[in-house]
């Protein structure tokens, strides 16, 4: 499924990840949480090889509250995105502007599990 494809009609799990995704982009971090189950799991893309690990409601939010605070001008525009049931894979590239204006991007993948629909696991992953 094409980012530019109409929301209404992708299945409810896409529907999930684009509204965490927006919330993200918006900077609504009780938004993005209530998207979560209580036992929610997010590995990070840093440090490498594997990223950091975060389980759980208070620890995932702590995490992207730190991430927003540090990086004010961050936003994650997704390229493609599909389902395969509580599956979702969601391809994005992450742009953002340092503190000497200077503007930067990465691209990458996060694939989701979802659970009586919420999020209950987001794996990130990076190129380079």
């Amino acid at each position: 499924m094409s980012k530019d494809l109409n929301q209404a009609h992708a299945p409810q799990s896409v529907q999930i990840v684009l509204a965490f995704n927006e919330a993200l982009n918006t900077r609504d971090v009780e938004g993005m949480m209530r998207l979560l189950t209580e036992d929610t799991v997010f590995e990070n893309t840093y440090p490498p090889p594997d990223g950091e690990r975060f389980v759980g409601l208070e620890a995932v939010s702590s995490f992207w509250r730190e991430f927003l605070r540090s990086s004010g001008s961050a936003r994650i525009e997704p390229e493609e995105v599909f389902a395969s049931g509580e599956r979702v894979v969601l391809r994005w590239v992450y742009r953002w502007r340092d503190l000497e204006g200077e503007e930067g991007h990465i691209r990458g993948v996060d694939v989701y599990t979802l659970r009586g629909g919420l999020i209950a696991e987001k794996l990130s992953y990076v190129k380079g």
